[in-house]
């Protein structure tokens, strides 16, 4: 498969993965024939890339690091648990949390025994899904990318279990912010930011009051926009003020953040992504974290074109544990050719090839390998 930008596909490519909504529902299918009004639907639900069939990588297909059940059992949790937790009182909100906790662990549990043994990089670009409510979906995903950096950062059975706690609650205080707020497609007032911005403070009284929450998770909640330089909120905290795991889950959050579809902004691939965590490194991120990080996710997802130092062209095929950035890439174009027997290398191997491009444009005339 080849991953694509929505805004190159052409009618009659075929659409290599399908595209659901957070109930489960397919909206567009897979192995069928785009049209311009499917084209123009997916556009319209925000998403920025998917993946698309070719006959020179039909074998390529991207994987997640937990299996597809425990990725439906963890969003239905979250997302049944947060929407039952809006809708009530606060008296009443704390004491669902209490009910709830026991799944949350056993999530948390599970997911750290898949990952272990899975070994993948993390990539949440594997499935496409579209969201009513992004707070949600962003939970899971933050709990992923902070569960792969503090195995990374070899932090002991008990800290993953709390770091992943407090990561799939972190941002449950915004089940105090008004709808109206939380789901606003545009950009916020100054009143309406600061606002949101409460959210750290009404999770962390929401946490802490939850006799069966850590207080560690609490502080997650509370902490994971605080900045190194003091430049982030609540508290404006500085160093090592801040939690160890308050740096970590604002690495993950950020990441999460940039590379998730939003209606009124396209999706970073993790390598522009990994560029916002780069360019803060030493000033708001933890720099040792953020490259423990660069190496526990995929840099360059499965299915990305990419440009060779030698002018080569090609798709990563594979994954190399702890080196993100050298994957395994199938040659599609040589010489500026398109090869007819395309071929792989793996970078851990050839350490004088390296990545100097990768794009989603890199298509050629993708007519003369569709179906």
């Amino acid at each position: 498969m080849k991953l694509i930008a929505t805004s190159l596909l052409k009618p009659g490519m075929y659409l290599g993965k399908a595209v659901y909504n957070d109930r489960e529902s397919v909206l567009i299918k897979e192995n069928i024939a785009l049209t311009e009004t499917m084209i123009k639907r997916l556009q319209q639900l925000g998403i920025t890339y998917v993946y698309v069939e070719d006959e020179r990588t039909d074998d390529i297909v991207p994987r997640l690091p937990i299996t597809e059940e425990t990725r439906k059992k963890a969003l239905t949790t979250v997302t049944d648990a947060f929407r039952h937790i809006q809708n009530q009182p606060d008296l009443k909100k704390m004491f669902n949390l209490e009910k709830e906790t026991k799944r949350f662990k056993h999530l948390i549990e599970t997911m750290l025994t898949e990952m272990k043994q899975n070994k993948d990089l993390v990539s949440l670009l594997t499935d496409i899904y579209v969201y009513d409510d992004y707070t949600f979906s962003h939970s899971f995903n933050v709990t992923l990318y902070a569960l792969a950096l503090g195995i990374q950062l070899n932090l002991s059975d008990k800290e993953l279990e709390q770091l992943g706690l407090g990561a799939l609650l972190h941002d449950i205080g915004k089940m105090c912010i008004p709808v109206e707020i939380l789901k606003k497609p545009g950009k916020l007032t100054a009143e309406e930011y600061e606002l949101m911005k409460k959210h750290t403070e009404f999770g962390f009284e929401m946490l802490r009051a939850t006799y069966t929450i850590p207080l560690l998770a609490a502080h997650c909640a509370y902490q994971h926009h605080e900045r190194l330089d003091g430049s982030g909120y609540p508290r404006g905290l500085k160093g090592n003020d801040i939690h160890y795991f308050g740096r970590l889950l604002a690495i993950a959050d950020v990441f999460d953040a940039v590379t998730s579809n939003r209606v009124y902004r396209r999706a970073m691939l993790p390598h522009e992504g990994l560029e916002i965590l780069y360019s803060g490194a030493g000033t708001q991120f933890d720099k040792e974290m953020v490259e423990a990080f660069r190496k526990a996710v995929a840099v360059y997802p499965v299915g990305l074109s990419v440009e060779l130092n030698d002018g080569r062209k090609g798709i990563v095929a594979k994954q190399n544990h702890g080196l993100s950035e050298r994957p395994v890439v199938r040659i599609l174009e040589e010489d500026g050719r398109e090869l007819r027997e395309p071929y792989e290398i793996d970078l851990k191997e050839q350490l004088n090839v390296a990545i100097v491009g990768c794009e989603t444009t890199m298509i050629s005339d993708m007519r003369k390998f569709m179906k």
